[in-house]
């Protein structure tokens, strides 16, 4: 497994698209099916793996105590987090995220208890995977930057590996808890040590693109460097959709060419489609971007 980091700012990389749609279509909703199915978790990384990313995402995100307890599986932290990695190690990714979501505790940012409980959410969850083999942590599905605040706390508590994290955003910047700005989450993640600045959005590209560009814009301002990600939702699959609409840009998976190419050029690195995005969906933007460097924007 090649090191992370050293891609960091230099080719550009496309991350597999979740496969709980894939599995819902199975008939499969719970975490805890991890443990008791994983062949049928392996079928659905076989057609994301042929598609071409460079990063696989761990099938499951609820690592940390709260979380676990809402899917059922309290006390199988540790069970999960090595069938994670395991179901991933067959198809020998270049690169192995481990996504960690958000655990929904009730937040006071003005309480230092609250702020305490759920930093140490998040520190648990990273030591599920203390000692074990994977590249970065993913913090992602993130919609208010005090939540993901707490979340790099908690990382950075327990571990120095590279974090990318992400936050939901709608096209004009305001992220979709209607709770402050993407500017002020890429505030956050500057200050409190994520490697990547990433963004989730269902904007179309020209509106990805500005976001892309308000990251690098309060990057310089505070002499960071840190790469940028962007994920792009599908709201719905519809070959019969003529075109692109504000509602559902993303509605097949020739969309993903010009959406990666305008984003290559606002300087973004880390490409996702997630959703209810298909392995082909991944494949093209892998196409689209293979042997590509990141582009240098002036």
């Amino acid at each position: 497994m090649a090191d992370l980091a050293l891609r960091f700012g230099k080719d550009m990389l496309v991350v597999s698209s979740p496969i709980q749609e894939a599995l819902r279509r199975a008939g499969i909703e719970s975490a805890r099916a991890l443990l008791v199915e994983p062949e049928t978790i392996e079928e659905a990384y076989r057609m994301e793996a042929v598609a071409g990313p460079q990063c696989l995402v761990t099938p499951v995100a609820d690592f940390t105590p709260a979380r676990l307890v809402a899917v059922g599986a309290e006390g199988k932290g540790e069970a999960l987090a090595e069938a994670a990695l395991a179901v991933m190690a067959e198809f020998k990714p270049q690169h192995t995220l481990v996504e960690i979501a958000p655990c929904g505790l009730p937040l006071d940012p003005d309480s230092k208890a609250s702020l305490v409980e759920n930093r140490d959410q998040y520190a648990r969850a990273a030591q599920l995977f203390d000692g074990r083999a994977f590249d970065a942590f993913f913090l992602n599905g993130f919609t208010t930057a005090d939540d993901l605040k707490c979340a790099l706390m908690g990382l950075r508590k327990v571990t120095d590996a590279p974090i990318i994290a992400s936050v939901d955003v709608q096209g004009d910047g305001v992220l979709t808890s209607g709770r402050g700005t993407w500017r002020e989450a890429v505030e956050v993640m500057v200050e409190y040590g994520a490697a990547v600045a990433g963004f989730s959005t269902l904007a179309a590209p020209s509106q990805a693109r500005s976001l892309a560009d308000t990251a690098r814009e309060t990057l310089e301002a505070r002499g960071a460097d840190l790469c940028l990600a962007a994920t792009l939702q599908v709201f719905q699959r519809d070959a019969k959709q003529q075109g692109p609409t504000a509602e559902n840009p993303y509605y097949s998976p020739d969309t993903m060419m010009p959406a990666a190419l305008e984003l290559r050029a606002a300087g973004v690195q880390f490409l996702r489609a997630a959703g209810q995005a298909t392995p082909a969906y991944t494949g093209v933007l892998a196409a689209t971007v293979a042997g590509l460097d990141v582009a240098p924007v002036l």
